[in-house]
């Protein structure tokens, strides 16, 4: 497959899962915004931080290193030894299950039953669904490398819809139930993704469809773990670049959950705290999760196949390098333009924006402020997503190892950090130390692609400067919201909060209408490699 034709798959890869996001995150923000209203603010805390934070742990823990190692290279690989690899996720998961079950239930402060009831099912039930979505893992690595984009989508919207109805349904008849609600949600939601895979592979594996596209695995038997004669049963230099990834992922796992971590092990917050910052999180992160997140998995795809990992780049391909050099520029100035664009206006509108989604539960106390800070923090979130992605895919083995002690020293920063401003700024704190945190990984990476790139004649880290024109727009833009916001928001009614909202859209117009006037090449990338339609014309 030629470099033209994966930036293609990655484009359509990137663009479907982009959407997939954003329902995930709509659904979500709706399905909070509903369940506020029929449990309290404890019970959100509860499964938001402490339930989800024991899943997120044991999934990504068990699988991340498996993923990036049998990911990198393409397709090239013996497909019988990498089945076998990844089929070790699921030994490795049950073996972190019973640690963090043990953790969870009797070293971790325990809530009252009397408020909080059911939570030690609801630990083994959520246990069981990241044990649950590990059955699929070898079939979500076969269709990543062979870019099967549209089976992700298909399965993750019925899990999605099928966990939000079940959700709903049972707050609404049976909210006594409390945590058993989430507990049966989450659990639905792992067995309708593993089912969606497996019957797709079902009904590919050996069809004319398969033959066509020279699918390596042929038979329903090839998905399970086997071994050949004469054949190592694994691949032991992935196995080895497993290990590598899998040290810097548990320090990866402490840096992108630390808060989560910081209040559920050193209780800084209250549980009905936990609810109510988890609560603005999600809401300041859903732009940051449905666009860079699924640009970041798509394009680390592209850049894993088309870069020789830990090659010079005088000894690589120079058209190859040349295609991933432009991408990196063209999505540097993408998630720098987006996250301007968020900084500027989230400042302006995070306390209407909670008082129409949570009322004054959210929009009082430090809701607001929390929400300004996330704003600016989604600028370095978005930087730092696509540099660490073209890092991760261009470092050799040895490279990966060292970058490891960087990750151990910045999660060890992160971690007291959190810790002092938290106690001086409350939940405030959090988002400061993830600022000084991603800010340092980000000069990491740019050192790193600035020296990789030095022998070269291309400069991708132009993608970082935007036009003076458009930071003129953007600095107009703050200040006529500001003023927007201290004149018509937000205790004047609905007349003025709406002459609040046309003053941001046109202030919005405005910068957008800039960015298609100065930023040319940046126009020119989105609309033939990121939406579908262009895609499929001009790719």
């Amino acid at each position: 497959m030629s470099s033209q034709d994966m930036l293609k798959n990655a484009s359509t890869l990137a663009s479907y899962n982009v959407l997939l996001q954003v329902m995930f995150r709509v659904l979500t923000f709706l399905l909070n915004a509903f369940t506020l209203r029929f449990v309290s603010k404890e019970l959100i805390g509860v499964v938001n931080v402490r339930l989800t934070l024991l899943y997120s742990t044991l999934v990504f823990l068990s699988r991340e290193a498996f993923r990036r190692a049998c990911l990198s290279g393409g397709t090239d690989h013996n497909w019988r030894q990498v089945i076998n690899l990844l089929w070790l996720t699921m030994p490795l998961g049950v073996l972190w299950a019973s640690l963090l079950v043990c953790v969870w239930l009797w070293l971790l402060e325990v809530p009252d039953p009397l408020t909080i009831p059911h939570y030690g099912p609801a630990v083994g039930l959520f246990a069981l669904a990241a044990l649950q979505e590990l059955l699929a893992e070898p079939l979500w690595v076969l269709a990543q490398a062979h870019m099967f984009v549209r089976l992700k989508v298909v399965a993750e919207s019925l899990a999605m819809v099928a966990k939000c109805v079940l959700t709903v349904v049972l707050v609404v008849s049976a909210p006594q139930w409390g945590l058993y609600i989430f507990s049966a949600a989450q659990l639905v939601y792992t067995g309708f993704l593993v089912l969606c895979y497996f019957v797709y592979f079902l009904r590919f594996l050996g069809s004319g469809e398969a033959n066509r596209k020279y699918f390596p695995l042929q038979r329903v038997a090839d998905l399970l773990p086997s071994r050949v004669e004469g054949e190592p049963v694994i691949d032991w230099t992935l196995a080895r670049l497993t290990w590598s990834f899998f040290k810097q992922s548990f320090l990866k796992q402490i840096l992108t959950e630390g808060e989560r971590y910081v209040m559920t092990f050193l209780n800084v917050l209250s549980f009905g705290e936990q609810g109510v910052y988890d609560i603005v999180n999600n809401l300041g992160s859903m732009v940051a999760r449905f666009i860079f997140l699924p640009i970041e998995e798509s394009f680390y795809v592209f850049f894993a196949k088309v870069l020789e990992r830990g090659r010079d780049v005088r000894q690589q391909k120079q058209e190859e390098v040349a295609i991933a050099a432009e991408v990196l520029e063209c999505l540097l100035k993408l998630v720098l333009v987006i996250g301007l664009i968020i900084t500027v206006f989230g400042y302006a509108y995070s306390h209407l924006a909670l008082d129409i989604y949570g009322g004054s539960l959210l929009s009082s106390g430090a809701g607001p402020s929390l929400l300004r800070c996330y704003s600016s923090y989604v600028l370095l979130l978005a930087i730092n997503g696509i540099t660490e992605c073209f890092v991760f895919a261009a470092m050799s083995k040895e490279e990966v190892d060292r970058y490891n002690l960087v990750m151990l020293a910045l999660s060890i920063s992160f971690l007291l950090l959190s810790y002092m401003l938290t106690w001086w700024a409350g939940g405030i704190g959090f988002i400061l130390a993830n600022c000084l945190n991603m800010g340092l990984r980000i000069l990491h990476s740019l050192f790193y692609i600035h020296r990789y790139f030095l022998s070269s004649q291309w400069t991708p880290l132009r993608g970082l400067r935007p036009s003076p024109l458009l930071l003129l727009a953007l600095a107009l833009s703050a200040v006529l919201t500001a003023l927007s916001e201290g004149v018509f928001c937000c205790d004047g009614g609905w007349l003025l909060r709406l002459v609040h909202i046309a003053v941001g859209a046109g202030c919005l117009l405005g910068v957008l209408v800039t960015v298609l006037l100065t930023e040319t090449k940046l126009v020119q990338f989105v609309r033939t490699q990121l939406l579908p339609r262009y895609g499929k014309k001009h790719t």
